[in-house]
């Protein structure tokens, strides 16, 4: 059975579909959970909701916590570093990854930032010793099989590799950039473009996205549908 992990960045509530001046990336990454589920109606969903209910940023206290080896953490130390295990765990459960992240301002928003920094850790997905021969670092994902979808949307158009603004969009990037250094580097994605102009050129953006979601399920499902549900997919959200 498929575990999929869906994840939402967006600081709007509702999908751009349903709710007035919703979320792009809510739109997307539910057309795609929607679709994945009907072909494959065993998959185990777990939703994590980090635009509403984003995770502490790192602190500090984090920092120390999460550099003292587990087995001389103090009790305090294991309450701060509760909610990076509980994302963690999220993810090592997960085999495919969708996560759904606007453009602000060049780059993905807090929110999503503070999510990267709770799941890139130090012995538990990623490795380090100062010792070790070459490169002291190295992913422990890296053989799990995981891959990624990221689903992006921006007001402005033309921030794709070649585009006119494509040296400033730093989300897709630093997305990938993080997964790979924890050793998730079977990545994929759409994305809508022309949001602030609100004309035909977004629809058609919409569109395209769209098709380029269901072209995703197909190619990640291997294009074989599932026979027809029977009950719904088993879906877990847990609280940031």
């Amino acid at each position: 059975m498929t575990t999929l992990l869906h994840i939402d960045a967006s600081a709007r509530p509702g999908a751009s579909d349903t709710t007035p001046h919703g979320s792009h990336t809510r739109r997307l990454s539910a057309r795609f959970v929607e679709q994945w589920i009907t072909r494959h109606p065993d998959t185990n969903v777990i939703y994590r909701d980090v635009g509403q209910q984003p995770p502490p940023p790192v602190s500090g206290r984090w920092i120390h916590a999460a550099f003292t080896p587990e087995a001389a953490r103090q009790d305090w130390m294991h309450e701060v570093l509760r909610t990076s295990d509980m994302l963690i765990d999220e993810l090592l459960e997960a085999d495919l990854i969708v996560v759904g992240v606007p453009m602000y301002n060049f780059g993905p928003p807090a929110q999503f930032k503070a999510y990267i920094d709770n799941i890139v850790r130090v012995g538990r997905t990623f490795g380090f010793d100062r010792s070790r021969h070459g490169e002291p670092y190295w992913p422990l994902l890296a053989d799990a099989g995981k891959r990624l979808v990221i689903l992006s949307s921006r007001g402005d158009y033309g921030y794709q590799a070649g585009g006119r603004l494509g040296e400033r969009n730093h989300v897709e990037a630093s997305i990938r950039t993080a997964f790979a250094y924890i050793g998730v580097t079977d990545t994929h994605g759409a994305f809508i473009e022309y949001d602030e102009f609100g004309d035909e050129r977004l629809a058609e953006s919409i569109r395209q996205a769209e098709t380029n979601v269901d072209r995703l399920v197909e190619k990640l499902g291997s294009g074989s549908p599932s026979p027809a549900p029977t009950s719904a997919a088993r879906e877990t959200g847990v609280p940031a």
